[in-house]
């Protein structure tokens, strides 16, 4: 049985959040999904993750988003972004108030360029060869903060837990993208579901 992990990002008319808070939000929601579930998701959130870790971002806006908080789950707010996280379910077994919400849509601006990322943070940077809106680079940024999260040793995973798992996203120039791949970075490669074909390169965790 295939599971996913379901995203709910708000994206009110009037006040969407910018770009790169909703790419960072889900990057978080990830982490603290895999570190913080309640009991009873606890064994679903395991067998999730020792499968290939789909995730599907849905938006929501005004009474969608409030029937979307009914359904059990992490909320994650950073910045002008606001999402919910649920626990695992199989593919085709969405509850009822997510499964009518929409997944394409979900293309933000930032207005403003996000400031320098300080040394030492870690960093996803997506990929500036893979088109992607902006929900598919949530998914692929959260992709990447998971698989950074399984590379780190016990001591650096208490200290990015403690830190409550600031991070930053990023678009990759070409120079960079070369050099956090040639280091040996954990790439992410697309199941090729939506938007890119199977295997592209999307994402990468690294360390400022």
């Amino acid at each position: 049985m295939e599971l996913v992990l379901p995203f709910v990002v708000r994206i009110e008319r009037d006040a969407p959040p910018t770009r790169t808070d909703a790419l960072e939000a889900a990057a978080r929601a990830v982490l603290f999904m895999l570190t913080r579930p309640a009991p009873e998701w606890a064994d679903a959130v395991a067998a999730w993750d020792a499968e290939r870790i789909r995730k599907v971002v849905r938006r929501a806006r005004g009474a969608e988003w409030r029937r979307a908080l009914t359904v059990d789950g992490l909320d994650v707010v950073h910045g002008t972004a606001e999402l919910r996280v649920y626990p695992p379910i199989p593919v085709d077994a969405w509850p009822p108030e997510l499964a009518r919400l929409q997944v394409g849509g979900t293309n933000l601006e930032q207005p403003e360029p996000p400031g320098e990322v300080p040394a030492g943070t870690p960093l996803v940077l997506l990929s500036p060869h893979a088109d992607m809106s902006t929900g598919k680079a949530m998914a692929q940024a959260a992709h990447a903060a998971q698989l950074g999260w399984r590379t780190l040793g016990r001591r650096d995973r208490r200290r990015w837990a403690e830190a409550d798992f600031r991070l930053a996203v990023r678009d990759a120039t070409a120079e960079q993208w070369r050099a956090a791949v040639d280091r040996g970075d954990p790439v992410v490669h697309d199941g090729g579901f939506t938007e890119v074909e199977p295997g592209t390169a999307t994402a990468v965790f690294t360390v400022a």
